[in-house]
Formats: C-alpha cells, structure tokens, sequence
C-alpha cells in the first residue's frame, strides 16, 4: 500500500494490517478499496447523535483503522449529525493517499433523533457540499444516495440525476446506491455508472442472493449492512455452534462468510473499540471449511 504511515509499534496492528492485505481489494475505474473497510456511523453519540462518550477513544479507533491498512471508511454528515465526519477530518487529515472516504446522501436528522428522506435537489445539493466542506476535500471519492422504503425504479432517477451532474461538475468522483432495489440499481445505471450497492443483507437475510450476483458479474461492490441482525434462536445458535467450532466469534464467522460469499463483497463493519476492530479485521483471515458453509447456508434457507 501506498498510504502515509501512521505510527502504531503493537504487534495486534502488525497482524491486522497482513490480514487486511490478505482479504485483499476491489477495483471499479480508478476506485480502489480493501474489501475489509470501516463503517464510521458508532463513533457518534447514542442512537448515532450528537459527540461520543469517549472522543479520544473514537480518533484512536480511526487512526487504528488506517494503520492496519484499510483505505475504504464509511461515513455520512446526517451522523451525529456533522459529528462523524468532524472526528475522521481531526482524527486523519491530510489524508492518506490511498484513502477512500465512501459517503451518504438523501436523508437528513431531525431533533427528536428521526432520519426523514432528503431527496429533493436542494437537499442533495447541499448533503454533497456539507460533506465536502467538513470532511475538506476537494472531491468526495464515492456517494451513496440512500433512498427510503420506495423500491420503485421511476423513484430513483430524479435524484440519482442530481448526483450524476456533481459528478460531471467534478464534485463527485463515483456514485453509489443504498437501501435499493435490483430495479433501481438498473435504472441508477441508465443514467451514470453505479460503483457500489449498499443494502442489508447477512447470512439469515438472503433476499438481495441475485442481486449479490448481478454485482458480481458488473464487477460492482456490494456492501452489507447488518451483518448480524436479525438472526432468529435456532439462526443464532446454528452460527454460535460453527464459530465455536473454528475457535473464533459469530461476528467474524459472519463477516468471513460474507467475504466468501462474492469477490465484489466489501465490508464494512462498525464498532468504537479499538479492540474489536481488530477482531473485525481478523476476519478477513478466516478459512472457512466446507463443512461450515453448508451449515452457514442452511442458515438462510429456514
């Protein structure tokens, strides 16, 4: 890699930093990305507003993340809000030049803590300048436009337009979609290219499996969220038994299965814990047995 150095001696940081080049990178144009990335959203306050508990705590967890190799950070300026992007500017600017700050656009916060829908021109318009005013750069490397529970094509191309021309103004340097459908990642790429798609998805909820694929076969990312919710007993114990055979915890044995499950699959697992964020990255070192894929695939066929 060819990022600045950041000073971390430890022999964990050593580790992980090998463990990320191992799980490897995933390239879209001039896009690049460790397929093992870090989802910045926990370092805010409860429920993911206002400042953290422990901000020390969560600069630490950002400059550990860089020093143990990962170039793809997730963020958004509706965390906290403004509060996230605020720490990765103080925690690593001027940034590594392999760096790649992944970001979100199309809602915004309300006082009671709500996240409404912020999908009209104005609105993204101004999502993309905050964004670029408070993380300082002159360019976001990758925008998500998140939209809300509308799975209609026709829903996502008045603003996905919207983000593709702050692309063409040089504002924006690769588009990406969230919380969509394989329709609309369709529609999205009849009017500028889609580099990533963020959805949930884990083990026990296989809606999006062809649209994992579609990716796959487009050479697009797709990235999970939730990489544990929403297991049911029977789901949960099923994962408990493979991690405990392999030694390891059900949230890596999770995060490993969905590296497994495609080469365009990037994570990006959240945490303000210096310490689990090396237990996340450990993941990438996971070599799961035969054995343990059939029983992680019954898992989302009950």
């Amino acid at each position: 890699m060819t990022s600045k150095t950041i000073t971390a001696s430890t022999a964990a940081t050593a580790s992980t930093a090998a463990t990320t080049a191992a799980a490897g990178s995933w390239a879209f144009d001039t896009l690049r990305l460790t397929r093992i990335g870090y989802g910045a959203m926990q370092l805010a306050g409860p429920h993911v507003w206002g400042p953290p508990h422990d901000r020390a705590g969560a600069l630490a967890v950002l400059t550990s993340a860089v020093a143990a190799g990962i170039t793809h950070l997730d963020t958004s300026d509706y965390y906290g809000p403004h509060v996230v992007n605020d720490l990765i500017r103080e925690a690593l600017h001027p940034y590594p030049d392999d760096l790649r700050i992944a970001t979100k656009v199309g809602a915004r916060r309300t006082p009671d803590g709500a996240w409404p829908a912020a999908l009209s021109r104005d609105e993204l318009v101004r999502a993309v300048h905050d964004n670029l005013r408070r993380l300082d750069v002159p360019a976001l490397d990758l925008v998500n436009l998140r939209m809300t529970a509308t799975r209609s094509a026709a829903d996502i191309a008045a603003p996905f337009t919207v983000l593709a021309g702050l692309r063409d103004e040089g504002l924006i340097r690769h588009l990406g979609v969230s919380n969509v459908s394989a329709e609309q990642v369709a529609a999205a790429q009849g009017i500028a290219p889609v580099a990533a798609v963020q959805n949930r998805y884990n083990i026990a909820h296989r809606q999006d499996d062809p649209l994992v694929d579609r990716c796959a076969e487009q050479g697009i990312a797709y990235v999970p969220f939730h990489p544990l919710g929403g297991l049911r007993p029977l789901q949960a114990e099923a994962l408990d038994g493979v991690a405990r055979d392999l030694g390891i915890t059900p949230r890596q044995t999770a995060l490993a299965w969905l590296l497994h499950r495609s080469p365009t699959v990037l994570l990006i697992p959240g945490t303000s814990s210096v310490a689990h964020l090396h237990e996340n990255i450990a993941a990438g070192a996971v070599d799961l047995p035969e054995r343990a894929l059939r029983t992680l695939a019954a898992i989302g066929a009950h």
